[in-house]
């Protein structure tokens, strides 16, 4: 009786140990992130630097045609000269990252839908719903997500 006492009373400890541990550093890490970043300046970040991530150079989109920055889950397109949009690269299907941009259209690779560079309007299903537009600014040579 002894031995399975101390097992248990071990294994209680351990558990109850490892209980209070997981709820402090949650606790903790939400008291941390909720005060940083009310006082970090990501408010300002967003503020000062409108303009995001830089994903491409105007050059690299082909016109009629895209490029997938699969990192960031976002086809930028190109339908006509000079004029350039961005999807989520997230088919509206079953959530499969799209794997193509030709002939007009951005390509899901795991069921055939297709969706219009123009303004992410399902082409051919079976996606029926388009893919959601992404927001990006170009300036001067750079296409930056905004």
């Amino acid at each position: 009786m002894t031995h399975e006492t101390t097992r248990r009373t071990v294994l209680l400890a351990t558990g109850a140990t490892g209980a209070a541990a997981l709820v402090a550093a949650c606790g903790g890490g939400g008291d941390d992130n909720g005060s940083e970043s009310t006082s970090s300046p990501t408010g300002q970040d967003a503020t000062s630097a409108p303009t995001g991530q830089v994903l491409a150079n105007i050059d690299e989109i082909p016109v009629g045609a895209g490029k997938i920055f699969k990192d960031e889950e976002v086809v930028v397109t190109q339908p006509e000269q000079g004029q350039f949009k961005a999807f989520s690269a997230i088919c509206t299907h079953q959530r499969c990252t799209v794997g193509s941009v030709s002939d007009g259209t951005i390509n899901c690779p795991c069921h055939g839908s297709k969706f219009q560079i123009a303004d992410g309007a399902v082409a051919q299903g079976p996606a029926t719903r388009p893919l959601p537009a992404e927001q990006i600014s170009v300036e001067g040579n750079s296409i930056r997500l905004t």
